[in-house]
């Protein structure tokens, strides 16, 4: 363990690795468990929150871990693997401490807490000792042009309020990094307080692309506490099918009114989708697929398929159809595949290629035949067309995989599955 002095700046150790004693890495920290003490006394540092595999938060008490340095925690072999739960005596240090409104005791103005720093004491116990604050007033950026000092803890008060209005801006900043699933996990686990600042803070794509990794519940709550007019600018940010399944999660007069004030041709996709059953291959495909007409080339399609922001299921095929190119198109030729574009010159045309043995999905298929069709025929994704054969969509096997999954099973994730325990929590 650092020696008594060595200082930890919380904000530091968000995502760093933990590693038992054979080098095996446990998972990754996600936030650090304080309790705060009556008066000026410093917190006391009571352990870790570790993301482990399948996205489980765990408990590591800080009795646990022999080492907090070079960007690493180690641990003694002993790990508690039944799932964190945040107990009302305590405080998380990111989702909590980070961006509160505090008051500097030497001059009584407010200050802005950037980060906390926690030290080893002499009984091998660690305490929040340095308190890293922002003199002025808040920006929504990060950065800002008053001062920044660190402070004794007992230099500052206020950490004991509850904060109306608290920023996120610092708590984001030390999660910048994370893919919107994992960001996702970070903001299920916070409390709705907090989870509707963070929500604010995040630009709409951000948002929007955290919103479609949420379970349906958290999904509504946040959408329900964004001005109308943001909440339809974050709507026309997701993909149109995960924003017809949330506005169908919501009161008839709620989703009417969010798509009036959508643009009108961001609206279209959704409202069609609206209007399928849910559970059919109309109400699970995705309103924009690769497609591209019949004197396309090879090399246009590569270039298509390699959109960074596609996912892995719709860059798998492009769809060649006649014009107009945006769903529904014009008569739906048929699918060239991945693959085959890989082994085909650049300069070929994509109607000499065109693969139009299968048959596509009409917009009433159901589940069952949709999942046959695509195992019998090892697809990731398929057309689906109009009584005119128009193309109005392409269902992937990841949007199959949500409507097989039971119902909760994105809450289930985020909680890391079943329970497993191997010792009392905060045990020593």
């Amino acid at each position: 363990m650092a020696g008594p002095g060595s200082r930890v700046f919380i904000s530091h150790l968000a995502g760093v690795a933990v590693f038992d004693p054979n080098a095996d890495q446990v998972g990754r920290v996600r936030d650090v468990v304080v309790a705060l003490r009556i008066g000026a006394r410093p917190p006391r540092v009571l352990g870790l929150v570790v993301e482990v595999v399948g996205r489980r938060r765990i408990f590591l008490p800080m009795t646990r871990v022999t080492s907090v340095e070079s960007g690493q925690v180690l641990t003694t072999g002993v790990i508690n693997m039944r799932r964190f739960e945040q107990r009302p005596t305590e405080t998380l240090a990111l989702a909590e401490l980070l961006d509160r409104r505090v008051t500097e005791v030497a001059t009584g103005s407010e200050v802005t807490v950037l980060d906390v720093a926690m030290v080893p004491t002499r009984l091998r116990e660690w305490e929040i000792s340095k308190v890293f604050v922002q003199r002025g007033r808040p920006t929504r950026l990060r950065k800002s042009r008053g001062e920044a000092v660190t402070l004794d803890w007992s230099a500052v008060t206020g950490f004991s309020l509850t904060e109306e209005g608290q920023g996120a801006a610092n708590l984001l900043a030390t999660f910048e990094q994370l893919r919107p699933a994992d960001l996702a996990s970070v903001m299920h686990h916070l409390s709705a307080k907090r989870r509707a600042e963070v929500a604010a803070a995040l630009d709409d794509e951000r948002l929007a692309d955290v919103l479609e990794e949420l379970p349906e519940d958290d999904q509504v709550e946040i959408l329900g506490k964004l001005q109308d007019e943001r909440a339809a600018d974050v709507l026309e940010a997701m993909d149109p099918d995960d924003a017809a399944d949330l506005l169908s999660e919501l009161p008839g007069d709620e989703a009417e009114r969010l798509l009036q004030l959508m643009e009108p041709e961001e609206a279209a996709p959704v409202r069609r989708l609206l209007s399928y059953e849910e559970d059919t291959a109309g109400g699970l495909m995705t309103t924009e697929p690769i497609i591209l007409e019949p004197d396309a080339t090879v090399a246009e399609a590569l270039a298509r398929v390699r959109v960074r922001d596609l996912k892995p299921a719709l860059a798998a095929q492009v769809y060649v159809c006649r014009p107009p190119n945006e769903t529904p198109t014009g008569k739906y030729l048929g699918t060239v595949h991945f693959q085959r574009l890989l082994r085909e010159p650049p300069f070929t045309l994509l109607g000499s290629l065109v693969d139009d043995d299968l048959d596509p999905l009409p917009t009433d298929t159901p589940l069952p035949l949709i999942t046959s069709y695509l195992a019998t025929y090892n697809l990731v994704a398929a057309a689906v067309v109009d009584e005119a054969d128009h193309l109005l969509g392409a269902v992937t096997v990841d949007d199959v995989l949500d409507h097989l999954l039971p119902e909760d099973w994105r809450e289930a994730a985020l909680h890391g599955g079943a329970e497993h325990e191997t010792e009392v929590r905060h045990g020593g």
